[in-house]
Parts: structure tokens; sequence; C-alpha cells
């Protein structure tokens, strides 16, 4: 018998598209013995394997600190209960591509804002996934980074969008100070109007593979069963 969720599960990462995603992604198809003819199959028989070919930046994905520092952490390094924690949802749809998220901005929500949070921005970005536009993005301010990550110790930060900096600004100031503080990114989050509280718990289904600097994950939010006060 299925267990049941204590609470409601969002999706809340991309599907993947092999050859139409913009960080590459493409499968090849072989019918296993094809590969390995050890493994006996008859004609008619659909037993495969695939082999993938893919952007460590495909689709929804975290960054991990080697990212932008050559000793940071990796994604088999990066410990796994960092990867599950509280999650606070803030709400920035207000915000167009091009314009700042100060650290004023960021005042009306410094309650909601706990000690060790992982924090996702809603920018609506999530509708520009696989257009021309997909790059078109709000940014949040150094200083902004700075305070989230020295007064509210923040544990992740990401979005919807595909990343948090001013475009064509070399070296990604934000991306190098998160991840010289051992905090990862996560970009091109999806379906952040599905949640129905601003509060719940975040899944980040990384793979655990020595050296690599970010991963495609499969991002999960368990939201509290009704009744339960997670809103």
């Amino acid at each position: 018998m299925a267990r049941t969720l204590p609470g409601r599960l969002v999706d809340l990462s991309h599907s993947l598209q092999p050859g139409k995603e913009e960080y590459h992604l493409d499968l090849a198809t072989h019918f296993t013995d094809e590969l390995y003819p050890q493994y006996k199959c008859s004609p008619d028989t659909w037993y495969i394997l695939q082999d993938i070919s893919m952007s460590s930046h495909c689709g929804t994905h975290i960054e991990f600190p080697y990212h932008h520092n050559r000793t940071g952490m990796d994604a088999a390094a990066f410990p796994l209960e960092r990867l599950v924690g509280d999650c606070v949802l803030l709400d920035f749809r207000h915000k167009q591509p091009g314009d700042m998220v100060s650290r004023e901005d960021l005042a009306p929500h410094v309650d909601a804002i706990r000690e060790r949070d992982m924090l996702l921005f809603n920018f609506n970005c999530a509708r520009f996934y696989r257009t021309p536009r997909s790059h078109d993005r709000p940014q949040i301010a150094y200083d902004a980074i700075q305070w989230l990550i020295f007064e509210k110790k923040i544990s992740l930060i990401g979005s919807d969008a595909s990343g948090i900096e001013l475009k064509g600004v070399p070296d990604q100031p934000n991306h190098q100070l998160l991840m010289d503080n051992g905090i990862p990114i996560i970009e091109f989050a999806a379906n952040l109007d599905d949640l129905r509280a601003k509060r719940f718990t975040l899944f980040v289904l990384a793979l655990s593979v020595r050296g690599l600097d970010s991963c495609p994950v499969r991002l999960l939010a368990l939201e509290d069963a009704p009744g339960a006060g997670n809103g």
C-alpha cells in the first residue's frame, strides 16, 4: 500500500525535452544487447539502455559552490541535509525584467525569512522558459545578497528566472559572493504559482557526482496538510 504524504506535494521543476533545451540535452537509445551482448533478449523484446548527454545547467538546476569557487563543494560533497529544509517563497512578481530587487525591497520580508532558510523568488519568469526571452529577468542587488548571507544567514537562494545577476556584468559577483560563502543557487524553478503556502519543506533532488559543478534537479515542495499551520 502506498504511503500517504503528510501534506501536499508540488513539483517546482520543468519537464525536460531532449533536443529542445537551451543547455543541451540529448538521448541516444540502444537495445541492451547492442551494447552488452551478455544480456540476452529475444528480437521482439523491448529492453533498452540510453546514453544521456547533457549540460550540468540544463533545465531547473542547482549550482553548487564549486561552480564559482575552485575549492568549493561539488555535487557529491555538498551535505545532503542541506538539500532538504525549510523554504520561504518571496513574491516579487511585480518586478519586471531589468528591475532591481534592492535591500529595501526585502524589508517587508524581514520577519518571514528565518535563519538557515532556503529562499525562492517568484519573478513570474517561468513563462519565459524555452522561449527567446528565457534570460529576461529582474536582478538582486549586491547589498541585498550581502544582507541575506550575513544577517539572515540563508542556506540557499533561487528563483524561477535564469539567474540573479544584472545581465552582461562580468564574473557574476552575486554568484561569487554566495558561493564563496558555501550557498548554492537554484535557477529556472517552475510552478511557483501553484504553491498555496509561503513556507514549506523543499527537496532539492540532485545527483551525487564527484567533480560536478551543477546539476539538473527534481525540485519538490511539501506543504503542510490543511490545519498544520505552515502557511
